[in-house]
């Protein structure tokens, strides 16, 4: 376990009312609920956010930076996700988004979108040089890096090595201003809770070039007005429609014009397809696209717009740039000479599901809990707290729990004790029965 990683996604447990939803909903088992509150397993939890999704009393949080942050710095640049345009109605061009962004408070922005563009070109590269491997599975959602890393780590080497376009972009900025004197900072405006844990907790690399990640929803409202009093456009939408359509699901998978290629979104999806992969049960294939949250980025726990309804935006965006309806833009977007796309440190294996490091410690508590769960009713009805009957025989295993945390075993428990007081109750003393 790593005992200083940040996640992004909390729990106010003022806010929670034990009601158990949360623990059917999450993809890694990591949640439980215990004396009326439900709590995060922090090695388990890959900040997917489903738990925001689903939780009826909003007690799942995402933690993102706030706009304030900004004036630690001399010089800022905001560093919007493609999602932020399938926020606003496509009537409103990319263009005015933009400028409307800048009056926030920041100096520059750079479309991360532009950045996607350069690592199309670069995956669809790395893709030529590096068949026979089999499938290989982007990198760019982090929720997919991390559920690999932890339950997956067999599929560590599929994963393309690259920095994502978050990353990039950051990289892009940095060297655009490494001559401005004073501090620069870059923020990250993000639909994904994820990209909070992964600026904090960098996977591949040692260090993130991103200082800060606002969540599009925290400044939705400011924005909009913002939009809403633009007088002159400025001519700051550099990236195309392959850049914007890294957005939805297929987008990435598209850009880098592989024919073999699939696309998955929803984690539940992504894990049935990992699990295919680990297997050997999906074959000819040379990219899988993997986006955790519904519909991809679009479907982020921090966006606002509805996902269906912001696809269909960021699509009729994508034709009219086809179309050429668009205004120009003042340069191509392209990769500065001196910056290194790929990762520079090997990923590890984090499995979270060992029962124990020692084999036959592992085999021992393997065996006992298959024992526990056939002693279980089999319903995972989630009333004990755990999402299922094997996740609480495996807290039984663990030393976590006990069984009477089982409705079932609890009564089969007071129905035994029961019959038991009632013998007592007819027993008398040797001397007094006659």
């Amino acid at each position: 376990m790593e005992d200083d990683y940040f996640h992004s996604v909390t729990l106010d447990a003022s806010l929670c009312k034990g009601c158990t939803v949360c623990i059917k909903g999450c993809p890694t088992e990591a949640i439980r609920v215990q004396k009326g509150r439900a709590w995060i397993i922090p090695e388990r939890c890959i900040d997917c956010g489903e738990c925001i999704r689903t939780c009826p009393s909003g007690a799942k949080k995402a933690i993102s930076d706030p706009l304030s942050l900004l004036v630690h710095f001399d010089y800022t640049v905001a560093i919007p996700a493609p999602t932020l345009y399938g926020q606003f109605r496509s009537t409103i061009s990319c263009n005015r988004i933009l400028t409307a962004l800048k009056t926030l408070g920041f100096d520059d922005v750079y479309e991360v979108a532009a950045a996607a563009e350069i690592l199309s070109q670069e995956t669809r590269d790395y893709l030529g040089r590096d068949q026979g491997k089999g499938a290989l599975i982007s990198s760019s959602c982090p929720v997919v890096v991390r559920l690999v890393e932890t339950r997956f780590p067999s599929l560590l080497d599929q994963l393309i090595p690259m920095i994502s376009p978050m990353e990039l972009s950051a990289r892009i900025v940095r060297e655009r201003e490494k001559d401005r004197p004073g501090s620069v900072g870059v923020f990250f405006i993000s639909p994904c809770a994820a990209k909070v844990t992964d600026v904090k907790n960098p996977r591949g690399i040692s260090l993130s070039s991103v200082d800060g990640v606002i969540g599009i929803k925290d400044i939705y409202k400011e924005l909009s007005l913002a939009v809403a009093q633009v007088e002159v456009e400025e001519n700051l939408n550099i990236a195309s429609a392959l850049g914007i359509s890294w957005a939805r699901t297929d987008g990435e998978g598209s850009a880098v014009y592989s024919e073999n290629h699939i696309s998955v979104d929803g984690i539940d999806h992504v894990i049935d397809v990992l699990e295919n992969l680990e297997n050997g049960h999906i074959r000819d294939v040379d990219f899988v696209e993997m986006m955790s949250c519904p519909g991809g980025c679009v479907g982020g726990p921090l966006a606002v717009e509805n996902p269906y309804v912001a696809r269909n935006i960021v699509c009729t965006r994508e034709r009219r740039h086809q179309e050429g309806n668009c205004t120009v833009p003042a340069e191509l977007p392209h990769l500065p000479e001196g910056i290194d796309l790929f990762w520079t440190e090997a990923l590890e294996s984090r499995a979270t599901h060992l029962l124990d490091h020692d084999y036959k410690t592992a085999m021992k508590m393997m065996e006992e809990m298959e024992v526990i769960r056939g002693s279980l009713p089999g319903l995972d009805c989630g009333a004990c707290g755990a999402p299922s009957c094997l996740a609480l025989a495996e807290d039984i295993v663990r030393g976590k729990t006990t069984e009477i945390d089982c409705v079932f075993k609890l009564r089969e428990k007071i129905r035994d004790l029961t019959r038991e007081m009632i013998a007592l109750d007819s027993h008398m003393p040797p001397g007094l029965d006659r």
